[in-house]
């Protein structure tokens, strides 16, 4: 697969994709990653897009992560997570969101949580809310936890609560 251009790979089939052995994905560079069309990114096999490295999955264009399955999201490891641009977080699904698991939700990097859309933030299940730090809270926005329900609020640690903001109540 290095020896494959990156034309040649964004012109492989999705069935050709589907069916890279594990071997072969954590072989793509991260230029043929950035130029896999996003019906090739979501025609990876879940476990196989669990291998990607932090480098490939920062070069994923926003549209491959917003193309990413449910199950594809839920099968990113926490330390690929860190590695997403706060562009890829922000156009991800809200249907994606909800799929982090609660462990991928507390890796998100403040600036991840900063930029998530409202919409996004108040997709988030109450147990993956409570696996937020003190610091990911504080980097909500007024407008993030104005979007808040009352459950989810009530998920918050009481040390997460106390570091809110007099604007952020």
């Amino acid at each position: 697969v290095a020896n494959l251009t990156t034309a040649q790979v964004a012109n492989l089939t999705t069935a050709q994709v589907a069916a890279f052995k594990t071997s072969v994905i954590t072989a793509l560079t991260t230029a043929q990653v950035t130029n896999l069309t996003t019906a090739q990114v979501a025609a990876i096999e879940t476990a196989d897009l669990a291998v990607l490295t932090t480098a490939q999955v920062a070069n994923l264009t926003t549209d491959q992560v917003a193309n990413l399955t449910t199950a594809q999201v839920a099968a990113l490891k926490t330390s690929v997570i860190t590695a997403l641009t706060t562009a890829q977080v922000a156009n991800m699904t809200t249907a994606q969101v909800v799929a982090l698991t609660t462990a991928g939700a507390a890796t998100l990097t403040t600036a991840q949580v900063a930029n998530l859309t409202t919409d996004q933030v108040a997709s988030i299940e109450t147990a993956d809310l409570a696996a937020l730090t003190t610091a990911q809270v504080a980097n909500l926005t007024t407008a993030q936890v104005a979007n808040l329900t009352t459950a989810q609020v009530a998920a918050f640690k009481t040390s997460v609560i106390t570091a809110l903001t007099t604007a952020q109540v």
